[in-house]
């Protein structure tokens, strides 16, 4: 099967981990060995998150020339280079000897009008103390929020995805059998401008909605989306918490979920078996070949065709608190 997977901020950094090299590069290479287990029988291409990798770019960059402030677009693309890196050369040492992988830097088209450039949603970046907070968001003017775990974090745009550019070369690397990592951190956020040319933005495109589009214009037949949360649940973080085995968009479409986590988890998951697609999966990252083989996740098929085999929601041990939720999309 051809399967998109998406890795989440825990592939590269756990949460209370310092955001260091060490660090990273640990994590890489554990989430490395589960994706060279999935591409064993399957074709599979990566993308990932940066979250936590722009905010701190960003913190350099400000720290290196005080009121000035680097370009979103041009963060993202150097954070697609630094943690493509990191994961090739992790898999590739995780994969047999012949394979073959690539990293292509990915724009991401959106709309210069979409509404989120001037409701600022995506955390990125350290989670600071209140005072900090405040005190770094009056420094740089940026929107801050609350994180429910305490301290405040920063949020920028994070517009819709409408297109992914250079999607050809992606196709044709994939067809010739190579593991392609693309689209990290959601893809380098563009506008083409009123006389039709391209422009950076500053933003950051949430993963999930950019790999659900790359998997749906590449017709691959999973998405897999990996986190640090076992499933998705319902009444999270509440004692009657229950998580989803196999559901579908309809169901899924009569339940609230945070918009800053798992909320576009969801979206992508609906759009892309709605879209032809024949399995959107959710759940940790060492679960994935499991999520595939259904013992473990949350399985999102078309609603027609989980007639047959559907399950209630059941118990489920997983995070008590539901900062891991939060965490789990950046």
């Amino acid at each position: 099967m051809r399967i998109v997977v998406a890795l989440g901020g825990n592939a590269l950094l756990k949460r209370g981990e310092p955001m260091t090299h060490l660090a990273q590069h640990t994590n890489v290479r554990v989430a490395a060995v589960a994706l060279a287990d999935l591409a064993r029988d399957h074709q599979i291409i990566v993308a990932h998150g940066n979250g936590p990798q722009v905010g701190l770019m960003a913190l350099q960059a400000a720290a290196y020339a005080p009121g000035t402030l680097w370009p979103l677009d041009v963060l993202g693309a150097e954070t697609e280079g630094m943690i493509g890196y990191l994961i090739e050369q992790e898999l590739m040492n995780a994969l047999p000897p012949g394979s073959q992988v690539a990293t292509l830097l990915t724009r991401v088209l959106v709309d210069r009008l979409d509404p989120a450039f001037d409701q600022p949603t995506k955390p990125i970046g350290p989670v600071y103390t209140t005072q900090e907070g405040k005190e770094v968001g009056m420094e740089h003017h940026w929107s801050m929020v609350s994180e429910p775990t305490g301290g405040l974090r920063r949020v920028v745009p994070s517009p819709l995805p409408v297109a992914i550019l250079g999607l050809e070369p992606i196709r044709l690397l994939v067809e010739a059998g190579i593991c392609v990592i693309c689209a990290g951190g959601g893809g380098i956020p563009v506008i083409r401008n009123e006389g039709g040319q391209m422009e950076g933005v500053e933003a950051v495109i949430d993963k999930d909605r950019t790999a659900g589009l790359l998997a749906t214009a590449l017709r691959a037949d999973v998405l897999l989306m990996l986190t640090d949360v076992a499933a998705v649940f319902a009444n999270w973080g509440g004692p009657d918490q229950v998580a989803l085995v196999n559901t579908t968009p309809t169901e899924l479409e009569n339940m609230t979920f945070a918009p800053g986590s798992m909320g576009p988890k969801v979206t992508s998951a609906c759009g892309f078996v709605r879209g032809g697609g024949k399995l959107a999966g959710i759940g940790r990252l060492q679960d994935a070949r499991a999520i595939i083989e259904g013992q473990a996740g949350t399985r999102v098929v078309a609603d027609a065709a989980n007639n047959s085999d559907a399950q209630p929601a059941k118990s489920f041990p997983g995070p008590t608190s539901i900062s891991a939720e939060v965490s789990a999309a950046h």
